[in-house]
């Protein structure tokens, strides 16, 4: 049967497995590309951004055996062209050799400070979260009595139109003007409802993140399940002078349940050395 003609009905018995297992194999599922010839599987699938327009990150294999010539490249440079964007070019290689580091730091860091790491990451959740909340509530506050409104106002109108007071053009052009608002108003709604609800679960959500590190006391190598287990986005930037293989790149990594660690990776550092 056709997607769209099926029907889905949700929470009628207990579920086998949690919601966030749940949806971390659903993410991998969705960016898993079938294998070519002589070729591995893109561990990074799904997951590397480029920092300045947030396009794909795209792997393109060396031609020859050489594996350490992979590179990833920004896929609306390569489309559109370096009017729109630059390449961001890095080696598959380099960037397996920082994630892998950085990974290793920070489960390591979680699981000797455990209460030292959830303080950390609840302190800073606690204050950038709650501003993001607040600006997303007054926002969603707003739309809701602009919805409310428009409600009201599409009511009058009616009555207007029926009581003579207003052209039958009149009625059309204004209640579909009030109808395009309110159909926009619909969607806007719910996005900000569900990015609210998701910025209030990451605060509570930092253990859930020393329970996995607690899993994993080795990492010898990523896989593309354990990448996606820990980490929601990879975003790199462009190097400082285009080209060099010595300038500077910045990397910015985004955990699952605890997101950009930023400085505080700085004392992942010190607690690993």
């Amino acid at each position: 049967r056709p997607k769209n003609e099926q029907v889905r009905i949700e929470n009628t018995h207990e579920a086998l497995i949690d919601k966030t297992t749940w949806d971390i194999v659903q993410d991998i599922r969705k960016h898993k590309r079938r294998r070519a010839n002589m070729a591995e599987q893109n561990v990074f699938s799904g997951l590397v951004y480029c920092k300045d327009c947030s396009g794909t990150m795209v792997l393109h294999r060396a031609h020859t055996m050489d594996a350490v010539k992979n590179n990833f490249m920004c896929s609306t440079y390569k489309k559109r062209g370096k009017e729109i964007c630059t390449g961001h070019y890095i080696r598959e290689n380099q960037l397996a050799e920082i994630i892998l580091d950085d990974l290793r730091r920070v489960t390591h860091f979680a699981r000797q400070q455990e209460a030292l790491f959830i303080q950390r990451i609840n302190q800073r959740n606690s204050a950038e979260t709650k501003r993001e909340i607040d600006r997303l509530q007054r926002e969603l506050d707003v739309m809701r009595r602009r919805d409310t409104e428009l409600t009201a106002l599409f009511k009058r109108l009616y009555e207007d139109n029926v009581l003579g007071r207003i052209t039958n053009e009149q009625f059309r052009i204004l209640s579909a003007d009030y109808n395009d608002e309110q159909n926009n108003l619909k969607e806007r709604i719910p996005q900000a409802t569900e990015r609210i609800i998701k910025l209030q679960e990451s605060i509570s959500n930092v253990s859930r993140f020393v329970e996995k590190a607690k899993r994993y006391t080795e990492i010898p190598e990523l896989t593309g399940e354990l990448l996606h287990l820990f980490i929601e986005r990879i975003e790199v930037g462009e190097r400082g002078e285009r080209y060099s293989r010595t300038a500077e790149q910045e990397i910015v990594i985004r955990y699952r349940d605890i997101g950009v660690l930023g400085a505080f990776a700085e004392e992942a550092q010190k607690i690993a050395c």
